[in-house]
């Protein structure tokens, strides 16, 4: 099993960092609407820059100035294994074990775009069909 953590950043816009534990690294997405446990929900992941895996760890506040500057929490994290697929393919399915985020997700690549990808919860046990954030601000 391999790690991965769900950063909540509000830099100049609230998004989520979503990453996954991959070759030694932690390949990185920035998830403006964050991720979600409704299938039918097709959430929009910029890939960007791996980071160590020691940033899975961070919380904190990135200074003005810097690149990405704002806080920094961490909304989720757990361990996750590849069920199918891979990120060379175009198209990654995995199964996360998380407080907040479980069961099967499918990264796919968008046709034609160089760094955007979907994130998509697949149907299982853990699926939900309401708005996901409206779940978590209830619990």
């Amino acid at each position: 099993m391999s790690i991965f953590v769900v950063h909540e950043h509000h830099a100049k816009h609230l998004h989520f960092d979503f990453r996954l534990e991959m070759d030694g690294v932690l390949k990185s997405w920035a998830v403006p609407k964050g991720p979600s446990m409704n299938p039918a929900d097709k959430r929009l992941a910029v890939m960007t820059d791996d980071h160590a895996l020691d940033y899975g760890s961070f919380e904190g506040v990135i200074p003005e100035g810097r690149y990405g500057a704002g806080e920094v929490i961490i909304w989720d994290r757990g361990t996750y294994k590849s069920i199918g697929g891979s990120l060379a393919s175009g198209r990654f399915e995995f199964d996360l074990s998380g407080k907040k985020l479980k069961g099967a997700f499918v990264l796919v690549k968008m046709k034609g775009k160089d760094k955007e990808w979907l994130l998509i919860k697949k149907k299982d046990e853990h699926a939900v069909k309401v708005d996901f954030i409206f779940v978590i601000l209830l619990a």
